[in-house]
Formats: structure tokens, C-alpha cells, sequence
């Protein structure tokens, strides 16, 4: 790619950098668009939030929405490297009072309301950088240590905007949000593996006696389905280990909570369900357990 306009072309056309900033209410409502589309739990989650709130989190989705897009839907390492680069220029002016894009200009009054860290968000590019060279991790510690930059920071950033700032809460947040990324590598293995990465540890593999080859045969092997139960069940401490965090917030984040936790352990029981074997067969959450799931969270705000 020659030119940096036609690196964004690789990209939806909306994720562009514009020449002139929008409004802040231009920018907002290109936020709660981008989150809308492309994430109908995220939507359904912000019920549960106070009305002015909702925004904020849009605000934030919409950052991470885009940043990982820059990293993961290019198929060009070096574009997606140029782009986050740019991304990050922009997340700087931000800080600095001077940014364009819609997402930029809307993050603004929530960095300010609630003096959110620039490391937070930086730290998102950081893991999206990092999957442009890392594919393969030796052992469970440097994929915690990844997400500890991929996951972690948006748990953070959601404490942020509910206003607590205390380690506590931060460390609790981390094995919530860690389980999160866990559940969604060991549902998508097999989609993974066509990009190029396998995010189960290269340690378990050879304990396990399962090999890349067996990988990218889609062979659902009695021992790879025994890596998969060892691995599902690891997840499945992370968040018991999380589950204090919805006790020491306020409800409506503690109902947030509640969801997103339920939904990660939910796609566990799906991989479970089909007897750990997740190649080429990723596992899904039905409809109406997802419907269980907003329904249970609803009731419990009544009572």
C-alpha cells in the first residue's frame, strides 16, 4: 500500500480518518450506530446501565471496536501495523485536544468526565500490534501475559466510567475479563488457525500429545478433545475467580456483570455440549439461551 488513504480502504469506508472533525453529537451518534451494528449484546447490555452512561459506553465500544479491526480485518500485516500506528496518532491528539475521527472526538468527553489513563486504551494496541507477529504462545503465563493488553484494559475502562478507580476492583475485573478472552479462543480454534495463530498454549499441545497438524486436519482427536476439558475448565476457575466483582458495584453495572459472565460461561457449556470437540464445529449460544440470559438479568433488576 502506497499511501495511507489506501490503507483505509481495506477498511470499511465510515473508519476512515476525515480532513475536518465532526460535532461531538455527529460523533455520538456515530458511536452508538457502530455499536448497534456490530454488537447486539452490547446494545442489549446497555439497558441495564443508567441513561447517562450509555453513551460513555458507546463512546468506549466503538474504540475498541475499530482498534481491533485495524489489527485483525486488513489481511496485510503491514497495513494493519500502519494503521494502528495511525490509530494511535490519534488516540495522542485526542489527549492533546486536536483529533478528527468521530470515534476521537466522542472519547474526548468521557476521557474528560471520568479522567480515563491514555495507557488504558493504549495498552488495546498494544495486543493488536502484538498479533501481528505473535502466532504461536510457549505456555499459559504469555497468553496471560497477552491478556493482560487484549482483555484486561476494557474491564478497566468500564470501571472508569462507573466510577471506581481501586486496584480491588481492577484485579477482580481481570480474571473476569481474561476468562472472557479465554472462552472466545477456545470457541474459535478452527478460525483462528486460517489466520495463522493458535492461541492454546504450544505447552498444553504436547502434554495433551495433539500437534499443529492434527490442528489443521480439524482432527477432533480423543486427546485433543482432553486438551480442550483441560482448558475449558481453566477458564472456568478465571471467572469464580471474577464473580466477587458484582458484589462490591453498584446494580446496574453488577447486572452488566452478571451478563457478560453468564454469556462467557455459557459458550464453555457449548463446547462442552459437543464434547469438547470444536473443530470446524465452532460452538454457538443459541437464540433462546441468549434470550434466557437478558431475561434472568431483567428479572433480577425488578426485584
Amino acid at each position: 500500500m502506497s499511501t495511507a488513504n489506501s490503507i483505509w480502504r481495506l477498511l470499511p469506508r465510515e473508519y476512515a480518518i476525515p480532513t475536518q472533525a465532526p460535532s461531538v453529537q455527529q460523533a455520538y451518534a456515530y458511536c452508538r450506530r457502530l455499536a448497534r451494528r456490530h454488537y447486539e449484546n452490547f446494545s442489549v447490555a446497555t439497558w441495564f446501565l443508567p441513561k447517562p452512561l450509555q453513551q460513555h459506553f458507546f463512546n468506549v465500544y466503538a474504540y475498541c471496536r475499530i482498534s481491533d479491526d485495524l489489527g485483525d480485518e486488513t489481511g496485510d500485516r503491514e497495513a494493519s501495523l500502519a494503521l494502528l500506528d495511525e490509530w494511535e496518532d490519534e488516540l495522542n491528539a485526542c489527549y492533546e485536544g486536536r483529533s478528527r475521527h468521530p470515534v476521537f472526538v466522542a472519547l474526548a468527553t468521557s476521557i474528560r468526565q471520568f479522567d480515563i489513563p491514555k495507557e488504558t486504551l493504549a495498552n488495546l494496541l498494544r495486543a493488536f500490534r502484538q498479533d501481528q507477529s505473535v502466532t504461536r504462545y510457549p505456555g499459559f503465563e504469555a497468553l496471560l501475559e497477552y491478556c493482560r493488553y487484549s482483555a484486561n484494559p476494557v474491564g478497566h475502562l468500564v470501571l472508569y466510567l462507573c466510577g471506581y478507580r481501586d486496584r480491588e476492583r481492577q484485579e477482580l475485573s481481570d480474571f473476569t475479563c481474561t476468562a472472557l478472552q479465554l472462552a472466545n479462543f477456545w470457541q474459535d480454534v478452527s478460525v483462528d488457525f486460517g489466520k495463522g495463530r493458535i492461541y492454546l498454549p504450544l505447552e498444553d499441545l504436547r502434554r495433551f500429545r495433539v500437534d499443529e497438524a492434527d490442528i489443521a486436519a480439524g482432527d477432533n482427536s480423543n486427546e485433543f478433545r482432553q486438551l480442550m476439558r483441560f482448558e475449558v475448565e481453566r477458564a472456568r476457575e478465571y471467572f469464580i475467580r471474577g464473580l466477587p466483582l458484582a458484589k462490591s458495584v453498584n446494580r446496574a453495572l453488577a447486572l452488566d456483570i452478571e451478563l457478560f459472565t453468564r454469556g462467557g460461561q455459557e459458550i464453555l457449556n457449548a463446547i462442552e455440549r459437543q464434547s469438547f470437540a470444536v473443530l470446524g464445529r465452532r460452538p454457538r449460544i443459541s437464540k433462546s439461551r441468549k434470550l434466557m440470559l437478558v431475561a434472568r438479568a431483567a428479572w433480577h433488576r425488578l426485584l
